[in-house]
């Protein structure tokens, strides 16, 4: 595959079959979610692997619980706003997102595969994300839809303790990403325009482009 077209085209793909990922496919993400950036090659990481079905009917509420919980805090505002007026744009949106995440909370234990992240000594995130993502674009590859939550992380005593992880020795859970072969299709994300969103060498400068549509088709 193009780098190109996995860079534009893995998105959050949270409708999936059921369907078992082979072992060969998840050797891959593995391997190449291992080869990414580590801080001071540090490589303080490590990845667990979940297909039980019984951890995952586990991880099922608990994801629903702290779903919930997200629309109650961080996105209550925005929730509010798109019943109040559905029609805008930015709206339609947030309305096809609570949707998609919707999806996912109720078919949660669904999914026939997590890749847990966890890092130890870098609560930035910026050693273990890359690796994150890396999985990702290689799951992409091999035709898996995935989608990075971190939400779990307010059961952070829970989880951690469901998938025996040894925080007394100060691993961190950094996110889960559930994994299956998707039933929709690919395609690249709607975003605003870079020239939006960028600037250059100082703050509000214009980046000196414009890129009016994707580059990649």
């Amino acid at each position: 595959m193009d780098v190109y077209e996995a860079l534009y085209t893995t998105r959050a793909m949270r409708r999936v079959k059921t369907d078992p990922i082979p072992m060969e496919v998840q050797a891959k993400i593995l391997d190449a979610a291992i080869r990414a950036p580590s801080g001071g090659n540090t490589q303080n990481w490590r990845f667990m692997l979940v297909d039980d079905p019984d951890i995952r009917s586990a991880l099922g509420p608990l994801y629903r619980d702290c779903i919930d919980h997200l629309w109650d805090t961080v996105y209550k505002e925005r929730i509010e706003a798109a019943g109040a007026d559905p029609d805008t744009p930015e709206n339609k949106a947030t309305s096809a997102m609570i949707r998609s995440v919707e999806h996912a909370a109720e078919n949660f234990a669904e999914y026939p595969l997590f890749l847990f992240a966890f890092q130890h000594g870098d609560g930035s995130g910026g050693s273990i994300f890359p690796s994150i993502w890396s999985a990702m674009l290689a799951a992409r590859a091999e035709g898996v839809g995935s989608s990075l939550t971190t939400v779990l992380r307010y059961k952070g005593d829970v989880v951690p303790e469901l998938l025996g992880v040894p925080v007394a020795k100060g691993w961190m859970m950094s996110a889960c990403v559930p994994m299956g072969y998707p039933t929709g299709r690919w395609g690249v994300a709607e975003r605003i325009p870079a020239h939006h969103v960028a600037y250059r060498n100082t703050w509000g400068t214009p980046i000196g482009f414009e890129v009016n549509k994707p580059l990649w088709s």
